[in-house]
């Protein structure tokens, strides 16, 4: 226990000050993981160790998914297809108080779910919505806050790249399980921003969109189809067994692709600025899978996790008490640093204390996102809130007041998900899947 208290403290003490200086985050991981097996080792078997597990780290074909989603996405980003889910949101949201910002909900969880990427819909959606609701009166804080706060809905709506992360530094859970668990949490967590923003919109008379003809809407209908057909292909292709994850992931780049040129969206330059983006947030993504893999091998080795969890269940063995610290810490990591290396970080922390509580692997990891989904959307490194607040044209102290009521929302949603697993769980035991 002395031992594994003595290295937590220099993993993470290390780990603080490297960020506190400004180190790049993947790198403050490797450093620190070595330091801390430099005290238990000697240099020649901790740096080999270490350096071992970094490559077996990523040395994963679930792994594959990553990159292709984030390739799909970025086509999907660049390819004609937000505009077609803003309109076919803004049909179906369209007669509510404030119609824009309810199409700017639905338009994200649409996009963010195809995508996978909350940067990407805050950017697609947002930089489309928010000239839209300027025109019509909006206060451009609150259409930047509602963007911001519906963005990271994708995070948890199938297909995402960090429910695949979090399948593999928790051991292999199931990635069909976890992809089809987050469906009603995703939902939950647009319709909580929707409740907000129909407050707000009655509050200050926001208007409603024109009446949509019959013809008008099944034409927007027949124009999204294509898009929404990707969701059907590739999550009913993953669930129901007709090919993995990855494979589900490279169908969804083909279909994009071809979507996009027959969209005529997509020329050969834009072609190459995607595919350099692409390859430039695979790098950040692996490297920092790397450095985690040879972090949660020295916690192990040391005994990190376990002291941890005798420390956290020595203040109580009450669940809701333990569980309700977990949430907290997580808003709180949350605030700091960003969704992949939390979920690497924080997984074999916590995970085996959510086990030792009853908690299902495929519960803790839709609540240990959601928390984290929060996350980024607060200072001071909220990635889709600097993403918002650009695309909206407006400053980060603007937009705090207004999206404060969206996070009392979706942390009310958030111990909601916490407390009630079944939300989380009747879907996956429904198809059989756990």
């Amino acid at each position: 226990m002395e031992i594994a208290l003595k290295a937590a403290l220099i993993l993470f003490f290390t780990f603080l000050v490297q960020l506190g200086i400004g180190v790049p985050i993947s790198i403050s991981i490797g450093v620190s993981s070595v330091i801390t097996a430099l005290t238990a080792l000697p240099m020649d078997i901790a740096i080999f160790t270490a350096a071992q597990k970094m490559i077996s780290g990523i040395d994963s074909f679930s792994l594959l998914a990553v990159p292709l989603f984030v390739l799909s996405g970025n086509i999907m980003n660049n390819g004609g297809i937000a505009k077609r889910l803003v309109n076919f949101a803004k049909t179906i949201g369209g007669r509510l108080p404030g119609a824009l910002a309810h199409a700017n909900i639905l338009g994200n969880m649409l996009f963010g779910s195809l995508s996978g990427s909350a940067v990407a819909a805050a950017a697609a959606i947002g930089g489309t919505m928010a000239p839209l609701q300027k025109e019509e009166g909006y206060e451009p804080s609150y259409s930047a806050a509602v963007n911001i706060a519906s963005c990271a809905t994708g995070m948890l709506i199938p297909p995402s790249g960090v429910l695949i992360l979090y399948s593999l530094v928790a051991g292999g859970v199931s990635i069909s399980a976890l992809f089809i668990a987050g469906y009603i949490p995703g939902i939950l967590m647009g319709l909580a921003c929707m409740v907000v923003a129909y407050i707000y919109a009655k509050k200050n008379n926001y208007p409603v969109c024109d009446k949509v003809s019959l013809k008008e809407a099944i034409k927007v209908f027949l124009d999204a189809i294509p898009s929404l057909l990707l969701i059907v292909i590739v999550i009913g292709g993953i669930v129901f067994g007709i090919f993995t994850a990855t494979e589900g992931a490279a169908i969804a780049v083909v279909y994009t692709l071809i979507l996009s040129l027959i969209y005529k969206s997509l020329t050969i330059q834009s072609m190459k600025e995607i595919l350099m983006k692409t390859a430039v947030t695979t790098g950040v993504i692996m490297f920092l899978v790397a450095s985690s893999s040879a972090m949660s091998w020295i916690m192990a080795y040391t005994g990190i996790p376990q002291a941890i969890s005798n420390i956290i269940m020595s203040i109580s063995d009450n669940p809701i008490v333990i569980l309700f610290i977990m949430n907290i810490t997580l808003l709180i990591v949350g605030t700091f640093m960003d969704l992949t290396p939390a979920v690497l970080i924080f997984t074999p922390i916590f995970l085996p204390i959510a086990t030792q509580l009853g908690l299902h692997p495929v519960h803790f990891g839709i609540v240990l996102v959601f928390n984290l989904c929060i996350g980024i959307m607060t200072p001071p490194v909220g990635s889709v809130l600097f993403v918002g607040c650009s695309v909206a044209d407006v400053s980060i102290e603007g937009v705090i007041k207004p999206l404060l009521p969206f996070f009392v929302a979706l942390i009310a949603v958030l111990f909601l998900i916490t407390y009630v697993p079944a939300l989380s769980l009747i879907l996956p035991k429904l198809f059989g899947l756990i």
